[in-house]
């Protein structure tokens, strides 16, 4: 904490402002991640697929269309 302390003290007023706007998102966005609750929007996307794919081939193909 010494160090982050003493670097923050070098910088000009300008950019101190700046690294605490960053911190600042950071928190924010971990407290969203934190709060966000399990969306599932997209359950029966894949229901015209069924008679065509296995469900483990419908999971594997899946995975295929979103690139992973």
């Amino acid at each position: 904490m010494r160090r982050i302390e003493e670097m923050f003290q070098e910088l000009p007023h300008d950019l101190q402002q700046e690294v605490i706007d960053f911190m600042e998102f950071l928190i924010q966005k971990r407290a969203l991640k934190r709060g966000r609750k399990l969306r599932q929007d997209w359950a029966g996307a894949l229901r015209d697929y069924r008679d065509q794919y296995t469900s483990l081939e419908l999971q594997k193909k899946a995975l295929e269309w979103r690139g992973d």
